[in-house]
C-alpha cells in the first residue's frame, strides 16, 4: 500500500481531488469565484510539476502514478476546457467564439488519440515509441499557463486577461496537433503493418 500513498502519488491524488473543487466555485455565484477557480487550478497545476519532480528526487516512481499522473492531468485540462467552452457570454471575451470550440474539440481529441494510440503500441510491445515527448511538454506548459487567464476572465487594467490566455490556447493547439503529428509519425510504421 506504500506506493499509492508516496509524495508524488498523494499530490496527483490531490489534483485529481482539486478537479471537482474547482467545477464547483466555477459555477458559484461567489464575487471571487473566478479568482477562486483560477487560483485552485494554479494549485493543481503547481503539484502536477512538483509530483514529477519529487518522484525523480526521492526515486519513487511507481507503476500506479505513471498510470494516474497522465490521466488526471487530462481529466484536469478537459474539465477547465469545457467549463470556458461553456462560459456564458464566451463571445464578448473570446476573439472568435465558434473558433474557440474548435480549439477544444483539437485538444480533447489529440488526448483521446493519443491516449489509444499509446495503449495500442503498448499491446505491440512498442509504448516506448510513443513516449512523452519534450513537445508534449511544452504543449502541456502552454495550456497550464493558458487556462488560468481565461479562468479568471477578468481585464486588469488595459489588458484583456482573456484574450491572452485564448491567444496562448491557440498556440497550445498548435503544439497538440504538432506534438500528434510526432506520435503518428513515430507509430506510422507499425500502423500500416500488414
Amino acid at each position: 500500500m506504500k506506493v499509492f500513498f508516496n509524495a508524488p502519488n498523494s499530490l496527483t491524488l490531490l489534483r485529481l481531488v482539486l478537479i471537482p473543487v474547482f467545477v464547483l466555485i466555477y459555477y458559484s455565484s461567489w464575487r471571487w469565484s473566478n479568482l477562486l477557480t483560477t487560483l485552485v487550478f494554479l494549485l493543481a497545476a503547481l503539484t502536477d510539476w512538483l509530483d514529477g519532480y519529487l518522484a525523480r528526487r526521492l526515486n519513487q516512481s511507481s507503476a500506479f502514478g505513471a498510470f494516474l499522473d497522465p490521466v488526471v492531468d487530462k481529466l484536469m485540462v478537459a474539465a477547465a476546457l469545457i467549463l470556458l467552452l461553456g462560459t456564458p457570454h464566451l463571445a464578448e471575451h473570446s476573439l472568435s467564439g465558434r473558433f474557440f470550440g474548435v480549439v477544444v474539440l483539437i485538444i480533447i481529441g489529440r488526448e483521446i488519440t493519443v491516449s489509444a494510440l499509446r495503449e495500442w503500441m503498448a499491446e505491440l510491445g512498442r509504448r516506448s515509441s510513443v513516449a512523452v515527448s519534450f513537445m508534449g511538454k511544452i504543449k502541456t506548459t502552454a495550456q497550464m499557463v493558458a487556462i488560468p487567464f481565461m479562468l479568471y476572465r477578468r481585464p486588469i487594467g488595459h489588458v484583456q486577461v482573456f484574450m491572452v490566455g485564448e491567444l496562448l490556447l491557440y498556440l497550445a493547439a498548435a503544439l497538440t496537433l504538432w506534438s500528434m503529428g510526432i506520435y503518428l509519425r513515430a507509430a506510422w510504421p507499425h500502423l500500416t503493418h500488414e
